[in-house]
């Protein structure tokens, strides 16, 4: 082996783009090693970026210095925040991003990174010494030395596509898939599964009459992902309109009477699909009782006119998908450029990793990405980011802890234990609903909750992260003087709180009059007045993010605390050889998925679906009694 590198990097998507960054900021010489150097983070399905879930996901990666939040900020066409009208915890940043741009802008952003080379060329095996990984075998018979690699490989691993009886072996639409690679992680003893995901027709912009659609604006005063974005013009690119059509019964008709025409149905793609993403097919049996589902028209860029149909994946043949998207007004002689398809793909089913996305088979190798059983870019680059860090602390031998990232910490961490604790069966995605912390991984909170941790890690600089901790000192020094600033009923100040629609009776303080469910908008200028010094600078975020710890003081302390006790409990080793089959009053169906699952600690146990919270109490009591196993 000539060449020599501390880390490499399999694959040159979201996850591998964010593996290469942190690897080559914490400070080892990392090779990111990809087929084509110029589809680095292509994005493969919708060029969107964020989301519920999504966009608080990328808001850390960005708190911990990651490229992802930067780059959509900086080729953004269309930003909008979703469920704007609820609260904080299950809100979402999105936006359409420029396709060709992106890639560009993360390619760019890669190849001037100090300690980081960009290589073409494909993976494929291993070369291990003493038990431990000590390089790789490409395609073309060369072997690269490293001290640890991290494999994010996508779609590609035995990749198939599915276009009605049309098969090709493929990664993405005309790209060679890697079988010898797929192989070779046989090859280490892993349990290795087959996953299905798919993508909508690409229409041509001109031929949809936008007249017979529904106009979807951005918000008028878009909001940034990353904090750097605040140090530079933004949004950088015009802004467009989206559209949204619907199908109509026509098209769940054409469906239907070809449904014996879809691998999806007759059998062929035997892949598990995602749940939370179903094919169009899958909408019209499953909901059967809907007469419409909604369909998305986004640009897929400034300078090209493919469009994106979101919500129209499926497998159907070419001519029938022509009918079926000449079945949606405004689409009746839309051109497409290219057909939906369906893609088959091997996963190494994630519960054999630890929590640093480490290989137990083979020290030294990780995996991030959809070789993990996920879906999505942003789930992606968040295990991109963590899987590059650990990659980059084995070979350097450091003794600094692993880097891993609490449920109570980000949605990372909520995602990741996730998947190594409970495995993945179907496509895994991040929803708000599967973290029992939410409200306090806002999108607003992520700074306050990860910069620490990226500084101490490399993959902040203390220059990079003075800004924000400027912000989290404006923040604290606004809380401080709301609630020591005092509001007098006197006759004054109940004239101006009247004028506002407020009412006040007795003595309160400024944040008092906020954390009141009738509290206007208004009420920001008139404390403003009172306490200039703290509250002028604030921005309409940090205004935003202030009202909402001071309206949801009380729950966030009362999440905080159960979060201690829970964490007490939880870190609570479970001793590998325990025997839960015979624990008086434990259920079946627990014993079961818990001897399935072997749990390492308390709180892995009490995330396994259909382990209860009494369950964990009684394997408590079992546990202090010094009792490990159980006879049957």
């Amino acid at each position: 082996m000539k060449a020599h590198w501390d880390v490499v990097v399999v694959g040159g998507g979201h996850a591998g783009a964010e593996a290469a960054w942190a690897s080559a900021r914490v400070g080892c010489r990392t090779l990111l090693l990809t087929r084509d150097l110029g589809a680095i983070a292509r994005m493969s399905c919708n060029p969107a970026i964020g989301g519920l879930a999504k966009g608080q996901t990328v808001r850390e990666i960005d708190a911990l210095g990651g490229l992802m939040g930067w780059a959509a900020d900086r080729t953004g066409i269309h930003f909008k925040v979703l469920n704007a009208s609820r609260g904080p915890a299950v809100q979402g940043l999105r936006c359409q991003s420029d396709k060709a741009a992106y890639s560009r802008e993360v390619g760019q952003r890669l190849a001037a990174r100090p300690n980081l080379e960009l290589r073409e060329g494909a993976a494929a095996g291993f070369v291990v010494a003493e038990g431990v990984l000590s390089g790789l075998r490409l395609e073309d018979g060369e072997e690269l030395g490293c001290r640890a690699a991290v494999v994010t490989s996508g779609t590609f691993l035995r990749g198939l596509i599915h276009v009605g009886a049309e098969r090709q072996a493929a990664g993405r639409w005309g790209e060679m898939p890697c079988v010898d690679l797929s192989d070779a992680l046989r090859g280490l003893g892993l349990r290795i599964g087959r996953m299905k995901t798919g993508t909508p027709p690409r229409v041509a912009g001109k031929s949809i009459d936008r007249s017979k659609t529904v106009r979807v604006r951005g918000d008028v005063a878009p909001r940034a992902f990353s904090f750097r974005s605040r140090l530079e013009r933004f949004p950088r690119l015009p802004q467009v309109d989206c559209f949204l059509t619907h199908t109509t019964e026509r098209t769940h008709d054409l469906i239907r009477r070809n449904l014996d025409r879809s691998p999806l149905y007759s059998g062929v793609i035997r892949g598990r699909g995602p749940r939370y993403c179903p094919s169009i097919e899958d909408k019209v049996v499953r909901f059967a009782e809907r007469d419409r589902h909604q369909i998305f028209i986004e640009p897929e860029g400034l300078d090209t006119d493919w469009t994106y149909l979101g919500g129209l994946s499926m497998s159907l043949p070419a001519d029938v998908q022509d009918e079926v998207v000449r079945s949606l007004p405004g689409l009746e002689e839309a051109e497409i450029l290219r057909p939906a398809y369906a893609i088959e793909y091997d996963v190494v089913f994630p519960e054999q990793l630890d929590d640093t996305l480490a290989v137990r088979e083979l020290p030294g190798l990780f995996l991030a990405g959809q070789i993990n059983g996920t879906s999505g870019y942003e789930e992606a680059a968040g295990q991109g980011l963590v899987a590059g860090v650990n990659a980059a602390l084995v070979a350097k031998g450091r003794e600094q802890a692993p880097f891993t990232l609490g449920r109570h910490e980000a949605y990372i961490g909520v995602m990741i234990d996730d998947l190594v604790t409970l495995g993945a069966e179907e496509p895994y995605r991040l929803l708000t609903s599967r973290a029992e912390h939410r409200l306090l991984l806002g999108g607003d909170t992520a700074y306050a909750r990860l910069v620490e941790k990226g500084m101490a890690y490399g993959l902040l600089t203390e220059e990079e992260a003075a800004p924000i901790q400027e912000r989290e000192e404006r923040q604290r020094a606004a809380r401080a003087a709301l609630g020591g600033s005092r509001v007098l009923p006197d006759r004054g100040t109940l004239l101006e709180l009247e004028a506002m629609g407020v009412g006040l009776s007795e003595e309160t303080t400024g944040a008092g009059l906020l954390r009141r469910p009738d509290a206007p908008a208004s009420l920001r200028d008139w404390l403003a007045g009172r306490v200039r010094e703290p509250l002028g600078g604030l921005d309409d975020e940090e205004w935003e993010r202030l009202v909402n710890e001071i309206r949801y003081e009380g729950f966030l302390k009362r999440e905080r605390e159960v979060i201690e006790r829970v964490r007490r409990a939880a870190d609570r080793p479970v001793p590998a050889d325990f025997r839960y089959r015979g624990v008086p009053g434990l259920s079946a169906e627990a014993a079961e998925k818990l001897e399935r699952h072997r749990p390492r600690t308390l709180g892995q146990a009490g995330r396994i679906p259909g382990v209860t919270p009494a369950a964990v109490t009684l394997l408590l009591a079992r546990l202090a009694s010094g009792e490990r196993r159980v006879s049957s």
